[in-house]
């Protein structure tokens, strides 16, 4: 959509680019946008240990061993003999320092697959380092479907529920509220099978556990009958979404938008029940545009007048998709481009504010180019959710991987906390416990829970040890 040459065009056209002052326009084309101390490369581990990094490489580590357990068993047994810390880890898609580990480093992606189906219920339970895109897949081949999917599909089903992970819906809550049952691993190498008949404090913990009460091996999951959306894609006014957001949240069975900074306009997702033949899902541009984006802020972003109005000349309006699939083709994707990331979850009524804050504050950034996005999610009563206390508007802002992304602490999560935030445990975020468990009614009862299951501090770190407020001894 904005090659530089269809950019220069478009500036043409709009009579503004023979205007351009040449020593600024060079002055900013020299400028590096990668962050100081950025490198993409692994640690260099010591010898005879290992080295992890995440996907977004924000979290690095060099643990002694990466353990690929086959079985439930075969952890358990790994648990119980260590005499080292040990982190699970998923895809590695969390921005904030859950998983690494200087001691072992558990990789669940051998306990996958779907385990046990009960046509008549519908439950299904699979290994906890189930991708997403697996379970739906083997789900929709037995006439099954999850409720709601987040906008990514590569995590595990651990990473998933541990971290509270959501998709969008104003009716719909995060996908850990499926949770029938899950197996857990305790510190002492003891599998539970937990429900809440079993056990209602765990498993309302376990249900967002952070991988802190120990090491989930399956879950036994609510699913729905398959069923198809129809997709529809505009692009529009940013005022005209504001003013009318929380109508259409109301209206469409999951609605979310991304603000592009500087350009203002917003890319409006809804996602509808569809009956009758699909047309499949229309191939994604949203990688290329993103590029292009970039392009536009590398070339133009010293300028913001001109780079809004090359922006707004280029951008196409209204109706730019209209498909429909069945619900797991249309509601995740994969992200092959790297960034980092900060989500902070409003009280639905002080959302519409906080997020004009946001728009304003990125528009004054003539650094930023990732667009925002924003979604609605219903309340549910696990101790750790992020939703417990009301339905909820998130607010997710994104650097690219090799940018800064320091401002996001000092300008945009005072103001979230200052309104009720509650953060994605997953993304980035720089609470510790007094302020968690200011915010969290069950946070103190969730920490004195970890300490009985873990009283040797065998599965900390210390990201982990600064939200429980525990001395780290490495």
């Amino acid at each position: 959509m904005l090659s530089r040459r269809r950019m220069i065009q478009t500036g043409v056209g709009a009579g503004v680019v023979s205007a351009i002052p040449i020593t600024q326009h060079v002055a900013w084309g020299e400028k590096s946008f990668t962050r100081p101390g950025y490198n993409p490369n692994y640690l260099e581990p010591p010898e005879g240990e290992h080295t992890w990094a995440n996907w977004s490489g924000i979290q690095k580590s060099t643990p002694k061993e990466i353990a690929l357990p086959l079985s439930d068993e075969e952890l358990a047994d790994l648990v119980r003999r260590t005499t080292v810390r040990i982190r699970p880890v998923g895809s590695g898609h969390s921005f904030t320092g859950l998983v690494p580990s200087e001691g072992i480093i558990v990789d669940l992606s051998g306990l996958e697959g779907l385990r046990q189906f009960d046509p008549k219920t519908g439950n299904a339970t699979f290994g906890a380092g189930t991708r997403l895109f697996q379970a739906a897949t083997e789900l929709a081949e037995r006439g099954r479907a999850f409720p709601n999917l987040p906008d990514i599909d590569v995590q595990t089903l651990a990473g998933t529920f541990s971290t509270a992970t959501h998709g969008t819906g104003a009716t719909l809550t995060a996908l850990h509220d499926y949770i029938v049952s899950f197996d857990i691993v305790t510190a002492n190498g003891e599998i539970r099978r937990i429900s809440k008949e079993s056990d209602l404090d765990l498993f309302q913990a376990g249900k967002v556990s952070l991988g802190a009460l120990g090491i989930i091996t399956q879950y036994t999951l609510k699913t729905v009958p398959v069923f198809s959306l129809r997709r529809i894609m505009r692009i529009d006014p940013i005022e005209e979404v504001l003013a009318t957001m929380e109508e259409r949240a109301d209206l469409h069975r999951n609605y979310e938008f991304f603000y592009t900074p500087h350009t203002g306009y917003a890319a409006v997702l809804t996602h509808d029940l569809h009956e009758g033949p699909v047309s499949g899902r229309a191939e994604s541009g949203d990688d290329d545009f993103l590029l292009q984006l970039k392009d536009l802020r590398d070339t133009f972003g010293w300028w913001p007048w001109l780079r809004s109005s090359i922006a707004q000349a280029a951008f196409p309006t209204g109706v730019v998709e209209d498909s429909s699939d069945l619900s797991h083709n249309l509601l995740a994707t994969a992200r092959p481009h790297k960034f980092n990331e900060m989500e902070y979850h409003l009280p639905r009524e002080n959302g519409v504010g906080v997020l004009r804050k946001v728009i304003e504050k990125l528009d004054r950034r003539k650094d930023s180019f990732y667009p925002v996005e924003v979604r609605y999610v219903a309340e549910d009563n696990a101790w750790l959710s992020p939703f417990q206390e009301g339905p909820s508007l998130s607010i997710a802002i994104h650097s690219a991987a090799d940018e800064p992304y320091d401002y996001f602490f000092s300008e945009f999560e005072p103001m979230y906390l200052e309104n009720g935030g509650h953060p994605h445990w997953g993304k980035l975020h720089s609470l510790g416990r007094s302020e968690l468990s200011a915010r969290y009614p069950r946070f103190d009862r969730f920490a004195e829970l970890r300490e009985t299951l873990d009283p040797a501090d065998k599965f900390l770190n210390p990201h982990l040890a600064k939200l429980f407020g525990v001395t780290y001894d490495a």
